[in-house]
């Protein structure tokens, strides 16, 4: 074993919202598992807050690993590595400042689809689309969070009898901002393109939409107002001091084996039992009240800048694998020839790893077929800071890729 000289210091209680200033995020290579076994060592005397795999028991040797480190501990980590010869590159220096710069104001009222919006601006967004677009749009709360914030849904489409449906959802993961900027892009260009564009016209004159702009809203504002860095969902916990549950190992696909924990303080907490939180149940709910029309289900995260489908809870094969492989090829190609931006694709335990109790797996399994997680940008360079600078390429390459699905979805369901 090796002697880990990590400055036990007790961090300060600081004023919200948390800041991140000197924290460093960290690439690293565990060359073998003497390697991976130090840096479980680390997670555990340091609080690593891990980024990629999503949790340190899922560290290989040979899988680069994401993680953050606090500023009191950061060199220390950094002396760590370089003397246990294990390869690794400081992808952030400062968050704060990353962070500070991903936004080019901190003071926003007005909606914005090239900048990130708090909570309170995309619901007035939602609710002022329906009202413009009456033929297009409609809203309804499909539930109410742990905090009793309402969920809404936005239906976009031209109304029929009938329609086949695609459901996307964003902002599972709080600080995955990106993703509810997707969700909003998505339905801009759905009812601007309406009339215009013979193709985007086509899809939503045959199909319904169903955009969930922010699934985890407790999360999400708590990301905004006090801990940007906030991952899960607000629910109390029994028997726990610990907040909040990770909705994306909350679903009832292989809950809780794999890749997920059982500890109310981990990052991927699977919840007391599946569809445990609110948010998570009011999406199953839905989904399965609406499970004859539902014929794709989209769920948007971020980061690393790949395409998934099922399975995520095991290594077998999903019965329709080779025709998923085949859309999600198509939809890759789709994404990366507008920009150049490279994806990779395929089954989610093999392609990133295992994860039990995702939402897609679970729709799959539900008779959802076209079930697919979208990892969009980047590839760590900015990770969870994202730079506002970034995000209309970002919806503008994901876009074609939905709509290749959602294409194919029309003509083979």
């Amino acid at each position: 074993m090796w002697t880990i000289l990590i400055l036990a210091g007790i961090a300060a209680v600081s004023a919200e919202p948390r800041g991140f200033h000197g924290e460093k995020v960290f690439r690293v290579f565990p060359q073998n598992y003497k390697q991976v076994e130090l840096i479980r060592s680390l997670a555990n005397s340091a609080k690593l807050d891990f980024w990629v795999p999503d949790h340190v028991d899922l560290v290989e040797p040979g899988r680069r690993v994401d993680f953050r480190a606090e500023s009191h501990v950061s060199y220390d980590i950094q002396a760590l590595l370089q003397q246990n010869e294990i390869p690794f590159e400081i992808m952030i220096d400062d968050l704060q400042e990353a962070l500070d710069k991903q936004r080019d104001s901190n003071i926003r009222a007005v909606h914005s689809y090239e900048k990130y919006n708090n909570l309170d601006t995309i619901n007035a967004w939602g609710a002022n689309l329906a009202a413009q677009y009456p033929g297009l749009v409609s809203r309804s709360a499909i539930g109410n969070s742990y905090e009793g914030r309402p969920i809404y849904l936005l239906k976009v489409g031209k109304s029929g009898a009938n329609k086949r449906a695609v459901f996307i959802d964003c902002g599972f993961h709080a600080r995955e901002w990106i993703t509810p900027a997707f969700c909003q892009w998505f339905v801009k260009e759905a009812v601007n393109s309406y009339g215009t564009d013979t193709q985007f016209t086509n899809l939503l004159n045959n199909l319904d939409f169903y955009v969930l702009p922010v699934m985890n809203v407790d999360g999400y504002v708590y990301s905004w107002n006090t801990n940007r860095m906030w991952r899960k969902t607000r629910s109390a916990n029994k028997n726990s001091n610990c907040i909040g549950t990770d909705p994306n190992r909350n679903f009832n696909a292989g809950w809780c084996t794999v890749g997920a924990s059982s500890r109310a303080c981990d990052d991927t907490y699977c919840g007391s039992s599946p569809e445990s939180e609110l948010e998570s149940k009011a999406v199953a709910n839905f989904i399965r009240a609406n499970i004859p029309s539902i014929k794709a289900y989209l769920t948007i995260h971020s980061y690393s800048q790949m395409l998934l489908f099922p399975y995520s809870y095991s290594y077998s094969l999903a019965k329709d694998h080779t025709e998923l492989n085949n859309v999600a090829k198509g939809a890759v190609a789709a994404l990366t020839g507008l920009y150049g931006t490279k994806y990779t694709y395929g089954p989610g335990g093999k392609t990133i790893y295992l994860a039990a109790g995702g939402s897609d797996d679970w729709a799959y399994d539900a008779g959802v077929k076209y079930s697919y997680t979208f990892e969009l940008r980047d590839t760590g360079r900015y990770g969870f800071a994202l730079p506002e600078s970034q995000i209309k390429a970002t919806c503008e390459e994901t876009l074609l890729a939905v709509k290749y699905i959602a294409n194919h979805v029309l003509n083979n369901s």
